[in-house]
């Protein structure tokens, strides 16, 4: 049995990995065999993705401290992992989605990213969001069309433009 400053550095590990992630995720890995845990670690190790096991309490005790966590409360019960990340807010739910297709476990049972709460039922919607990058890569492709195309009219023949100005003025004339 753990002591109570055991106890309480744990809640301090905690309080620290709630304050410094954008998201946290809660998944039941019951039923799962060593094998399947493990592998599960691999995924989120591979995705950038801190995934630790707690004591429900603690994780309580914890978010309580942090606060605005009220809505997992409820879900703070059986056996829970629980995934943190900081950048890539879909990881996590990307490689719930990904084993629970595989093996049927581990069972997705709430989030909370950027103070929103995503219930169970919305595993499919967050594992299709967009990553960070791939926003990032959206937003830079807007802004770098309107450019190539003011370069491409730029750089059109001069018969090009005159054309367009004489098909400009003759239609003012009609």
């Amino acid at each position: 049995m753990p002591t109570l400053a055991e106890k309480k550095a744990v809640v301090e590990e905690i309080t620290e990995n709630l304050k410094s992630a954008s998201a946290v995720y809660i998944a039941n890995y019951s039923g799962m065999s060593v094998k399947q845990v493990n592998n599960m670690r691999g995924e989120f190790f591979e995705g950038n993705i801190k995934y630790k096991v707690y004591k429900n309490t603690l994780m309580k005790r914890a978010m309580d401290e942090v606060g605005g966590f009220d809505d997992l409360y409820p879900h703070l019960v059986e056996q829970n992992g629980f995934a943190f990340v900081e950048e890539e807010l879909a990881a996590p739910a990307k490689v719930i989605k990904k084993l629970n297709e595989e093996t049927g476990k581990p069972k997705f049972k709430a989030a909370i990213i950027d103070g929103d709460y995503y219930a169970e039922d919305e595993l499919e919607t967050l594992a299709a969001m967009k990553s960070k990058s791939e926003v990032i890569g959206d937003i830079v492709g807007l802004l770098l069309a309107p450019v190539s195309n003011v370069v491409g009219a730029v750089q059109a023949p001069g018969r090009n433009i005159a054309g367009a100005i004489e098909t400009i003025a003759e239609e003012g004339n009609e």
